[in-house]
């Protein structure tokens, strides 16, 4: 044991004090909050030329004005226009493009043509559909001589906002976030994915560099290759799990810091919460002093706060814990397949026959777990969230969207069975091939290693 403890400790000083470890410990969590909120952020301020776009109508005159301009986009309505001659003149004319609609579009939903030479943005497609739909739903309305139409139609015109709560086992009810859950189901998931893929990689590199440079060689004649092997996947992983606790203090500082400064400053979370309470609304048409500040708040603050506090009452205690256990027992099984391949090989191009049967179930997991935010309960996501190979990232991405105990309990209990299984069976593969120079190894030859005996 103390041997094993001795090649622990070097592999964790030894790669805890390189540069790149330091550097991804502080880059990561920007990377990942980059991955979520850059996009987001170019969805919400696209801002490029203004588009001209020149609207035919085939001999009618039925969708007139009714395409509003936008920030982005002019609509010029062109009078008894030729398709076919502007298709040849648009560009030169300074158009973006055209759209062509024909009458049959009441009936033909594809009646409508948008002509460019660059593949238009979604949100003008999205901005063109909605406002012929609109004008069509109206049109067909009218048909029906329905007095003072315009003004029914405002005066019904309703927008709903859901809002989720869930209730624990004790009855208490918490607000949440679908969004919130998605995003952190997508953040575990890959994070488990990208930690013991790249953890496990290391173990291999550093099995076949060893082995390359004859070092393992001394350092057997001083301690059993099973001793070898397990001390580097340990120390790797206490690599790993250094880094996440990392990650956890920083994400925390940024969460206090946050909410003792713009939430509570502001005093916008308690004026949210207390306007979201459940309101009589026959009670009568005056607004109370928490509605009035409320109203004051600005949207976005608003929105902020909401999605802040559906944040926080995630059950981040067991996200923690499962996520330290997962990583600990997946890394331990996919880095003993990745220790058996390394020591089976002289070098590092050899190991991409072995490599497919095992990143087959890291990538169908990572895809199951995509799936899983669009319907946690699937039976797929059941089953992979139980199969040891694909628990570690499938449950992780289902964890936010509540998972039964149960379930969780029998997925550790077989991922526990499991990696002691691998490790085992890596071991008796590690310790014939960390010697075996020279020839080319392939699975029915590791197949023999692993049932030699003694």
């Amino acid at each position: 044991m103390n041997k094993i403890s001795v090649i622990i400790k070097r592999e964790y000083i030894t790669r805890v004090r390189k540069k790149s470890f330091i550097i991804m410990t502080i880059l990561a969590p920007l990377l990942m909050a980059a991955i979520i909120i850059v996009p987001t952020a170019v969805m919400m301020n696209q801002e490029g030329d203004l588009k001209k776009i020149a609207v035919v109508e085939d001999d009618s005159d039925l969708f007139r004005d009714v395409i509003k301009n936008t920030k982005d986009a002019e609509f010029v309505y062109i009078n008894n226009g030729n398709v076919e001659e502007l298709k040849k003149s648009f560009e030169s004319s300074g158009y973006y493009g055209i759209l062509y609609i024909s009458p049959k579009i009441v009936d033909t939903p594809n009646a409508i043509q948008l002509i460019s030479k660059q593949q238009p943005p979604i949100g003008l497609l999205q901005h063109i559909e909605g406002s012929l739909e609109k004008e069509i739903e109206k049109q067909k309305l009218l048909a029906y001589q329905i007095e003072n139409l315009d003004e029914i139609m405002k005066t019904v015109e309703t927008k709903v906002s859901i809002q989720t709560k869930k209730i624990d086992e004790t009855g208490e009810v918490k607000e949440t976030s679908t969004g919130i859950s998605m995003a952190l189901a997508y953040i575990f998931g890959f994070l488990m994915y990208m930690l013991v893929f790249i953890f496990g990689s290391q173990v291999m590199r550093g099995v076949i560099e060893e082995k390359t440079s004859r070092v393992v060689e001394v350092i057997i004649s001083s301690v059993k290759p099973v001793q070898l092997m397990v001390g580097k996947i340990v120390g790797i992983a206490l690599v790993g799990l250094t880094q996440f606790l990392i990650w956890i203090v920083l994400t925390m500082a940024t969460v206090t810091v946050l909410k003792s400064t713009v939430l509570s400053k502001t005093g916008v979370d308690k004026i949210v919460m207390e306007a979201a309470a459940p309101q009589n609304i026959m009670a009568g048409s005056q607004l109370d002093e928490t509605q009035v500040q409320a109203a004051a708040v600005s949207p976005e603050l608003q929105e902020f706060s909401k999605l802040f506090n559906s944040a926080m009452n995630q059950p981040w205690g067991l996200i923690i814990f499962a996520f330290i256990f997962y990583f600990i027992t997946g890394y331990l099984l996919y880095a003993s397949v990745f220790a058996a391949i390394g020591s089976a090989v002289d070098n590092e191009t050899e190991t991409q026959q072995f490599m497919l049967p095992v990143t087959i179930p890291i990538i169908v997991a990572l895809m199951v777990a995509m799936g899983t935010m669009q319907n946690p309960e699937s039976p797929l996501a059941f089953w992979c969230s139980l199969i040891p190979l694909t628990s570690p990232i499938v449950m992780m991405a289902r964890i936010p969207f509540g998972v039964p105990y149960w379930q969780i309990a029998v997925s550790m209990a077989l991922m526990l069975v499991t990696f002691w299984a691998f490790v085992w069976m890596a071991a008796k593969i590690y310790r014939t091939g960390i010697l075996m120079y020279g020839k080319k190894t392939s699975w029915k030859e590791m197949w023999k290693w692993l049932r030699y005996s003694g």
